[in-house]
C-alpha cells in the first residue's frame, strides 16, 4: 500500500497530494483570513463526512454546507469544498475548489497525515506587490503552473 500525505502550503494557497514521495495531484485552496488564520503544524484526518453542516458558522447556530469534509482538529478546522477566491478567505478551514475537493476526498483516508506550512501573509504580500507593480489586470501570481 502506498504511503500518502497531504501538504498544505499557505504561502502558495495550494494543497499537494503525495504518494510515496511524489506529487500525484495539486490544487488551489483558500485558507483562513486575517484574524482567523489556519493553524500550521502536523495533523491527521480524523473524520470524513460527505455531507456536513457546520455547527459553528454562520454564527450563532451554524449550518453552512461543508461537503467533502475532512476533519483535522476537534476545534473546527477541516478541509472541505468551498469558495476559493485568489486569497485567504475562510474562518480557518481549508477550502478546496469544486472538482479538487471531490478528488482529495476520494483519495485521502482517515489517518492520512496533513502538514500545514508557510504563511498566508506571504501570499497576500505577493498579491499586493503584483497589483502594485502590474496593476489589477495581472494580479494572479502562480509560479507553479
Amino acid at each position: 500500500m502506498a504511503y500518502k500525505e497531504i501538504v498544505i502550503d499557505l504561502s502558495e494557497q495550494k494543497a499537494y497530494a503525495y504518494e510515496d514521495g511524489y506529487v500525484v495531484f495539486e490544487g488551489r485552496i483558500s485558507s483562513g483570513k486575517r484574524g482567523r488564520e489556519t493553524p500550521s503544524g502536523e495533523f491527521t484526518i480524523l473524520q470524513k463526512e460527505l455531507h456536513h453542516r457546520s455547527n459553528l458558522w454562520p454564527k450563532p447556530k451554524g449550518g453552512a454546507k461543508m461537503n467533502y469534509m475532512m476533519r483535522l482538529t476537534n476545534s473546527g478546522i477541516a478541509m472541505h469544498l468551498g469558495y476559493v477566491p485568489n486569497r485567504p478567505a475562510s474562518h480557518g478551514c481549508i477550502r478546496l475548489k469544486n472538482g479538487f475537493a471531490q478528488k482529495m476526498y476520494r483519495w485521502a483516508n482517515v489517518g492520512t497525515p496533513v502538514y500545514i506550512e508557510g504563511s498566508a501573509e506571504d501570499f497576500l504580500d505577493d498579491l499586493a506587490f503584483s497589483k502594485e507593480y502590474y496593476g489589477d489586470e495581472y494580479a494572479t501570481v502562480d509560479f507553479h503552473d
